[in-house]
């Protein structure tokens, strides 16, 4: 029986554990098969706070885990593949281990993935040309040509932030007509930086021995391939929240983000906390994470203090 356990790792779910492993609660952390999220896909981390010369990404999450494990965090690896969350202790099954854990509280920081495109030179050269984050990997590209992939109003919002750092950004999308809002078009066509390659399907992103050149897409009206010449691409086509192995018992969006009770991070289950991008539809930061990270251990210890109490009170009245 533990008192917590968290439910993935990045910067969310490792201040949830520094910070419930100094108030002597002892998380277990189950940080998946690819532990630290997705900054340990990211090359250089210069918008973190406290690293003036910037950060590794994975040196970054190594450095949180030791942290927490300094102050009696436990760590383990696989995936969450099913919980019970129907009364306490909730119950948390990972996959090909017979044991199931059981826990008074839990706290979800299983993160958002990235979709990509699935084209052959992208997942290679993420972090190096390649990225899915705007205001993270933006600063890399100042003066530089940049594409990025998408219809959608994240598309033109990143095409439009980019703008600040890259001499030209050209936007790619499969279809000649936009997802995006009338308002996020308008303001990504009246910046002269931002160039248009619609009804183009992107194909494979282009490298030499220097990193990438370009986008080959295939340009749907004249059935022909072309290369978009850049020396980034960002891929901009949205995000999937990790709560599919929830299986329907925590209250989600209509796009699967965690709803939570607004200025904390309790979820509609008392005792269940969530934290970090799986219920971030907004910021999506290394540093907003990392701080409602520590909201949902504050929140975690604050519920365990009322629960110890009650079940004191009963005892008393027995």
């Amino acid at each position: 029986m533990y008192k917590s356990i968290v439910i993935g790792t990045g910067p969310s779910g490792l201040t949830a554990a520094i910070y419930l492993a100094r108030a002597n609660l002892s998380p277990l952390v189950i940080e998946g098969m690819e532990p630290g999220g997705q900054l340990t896909t990211t090359t250089e981390v210069e918008n973190f706070p406290g690293f003036p010369q910037g950060i590794l990404g994975p040196e970054l999450m190594d450095n949180m885990r030791k942290q927490a494990e300094r102050f009696g965090a436990e760590f383990r690896n696989g995936w969450v593949e099913e919980v019970d969350f129907s009364k306490r202790p909730f119950k948390v099954k990972i996959t090909g281990q017979a044991e199931t854990l059981e826990a008074e509280t839990v706290i979800i920081s299983t993160g958002a993935s990235a979709r990509y495109l699935g084209i052959p030179g992208e997942q290679e050269n993420v972090g190096r040309g390649v990225s899915t984050c705007a205001t993270c990997d933006g600063f890399f590209f100042r003066g530089k040509k940049i594409i990025v992939v998408g219809g959608g109003d994240s598309a033109m919002e990143e095409a439009s932030f980019l703008t600040r750092f890259a001499s030209e950004v050209t936007l790619v999308h499969r279809r000649d007509e936009l997802r995006a809002s009338k308002i996020m078009q308008d303001r990504a066509r009246d910046n002269e930086k931002v160039k248009w390659a619609l009804n183009r399907t992107p194909l494979e992103v282009v490298t030499d021995e220097k990193g990438v050149k370009g986008l080959k897409v295939r340009n749907n009206e004249a059935d022909q391939e072309e290369i978009v010449e850049a020396d980034g691409v960002f891929v901009a086509i949205g995000h999937t929240p990790n709560t599919k192995f929830l299986g329907g018992q925590i209250e989600t969006d209509e796009h699967g983000y965690i709803v939570v009770k607004p200025g904390t991070t309790e979820t509609n289950i008392p005792g269940v906390f969530a934290c970090g991008d799986v219920q971030d539809t907004k910021y999506r930061q290394a540093i907003t994470a990392a701080g409602s990270g520590c909201m949902a251990a504050m929140d975690c210890e604050k519920f365990l203090e009322g629960a110890m109490v009650h079940d004191w009170s009963e005892t008393l009245d027995m």
